[in-house]
């Protein structure tokens, strides 16, 4: 596999995770909270998640010979929704952080999108778990 199929499988990777994370909460806030304003909210900053060569970075998807796709025992582990949402809270922070580095590689637009979507994500995390916290 070529260095640039490699970078091409991380993002494919990171978008999966970003759209991922986001995607848990969403459904958290649209069927537990019926909360369609927040939802709405989440559901078009994941339909931000996206790359212009989409087709070119699934044909490098190589998910049989991914190293680390076996859950660790943290990743099983949830206590309550809150620590769902957390959860996917970082994962998808962690994601957009990971693509906006790589696609400054291929395309500044890119980038700038994704640090858009992570700081929109710590922005909802510190509102959201305040909402789910004193809901309890």
């Amino acid at each position: 596999m070529t260095d640039n199929n490699k970078t091409l499988r991380l993002i494919d990777a990171n978008l999966n995770r970003l759209k991922e994370g986001i995607r848990v909460v969403e459904d958290i806030f649209r069927y537990n909270y019926d909360n369609k304003e927040i939802a709405l909210k989440l559901k078009s900053l994941r339909h931000l998640c996206r790359v212009d060569n989409y087709i070119e970075v699934l044909s490098t998807r190589d998910v049989n010979n991914d190293v680390l796709k076996e859950s660790i025992k943290s990743e099983q582990n949830r206590s309550d929704l809150n620590s769902i949402l957390i959860a996917n809270f970082k994962r998808a922070q962690e994601s957009s952080r990971v693509l906006e580095e790589i696609t400054k590689l291929t395309s500044i637009e890119d980038s700038e999108n994704f640090k858009y979507i992570r700081y929109e994500l710590y922005n909802l995390e510190t509102v959201l778990i305040n909402i789910t916290s004193n809901s309890k």
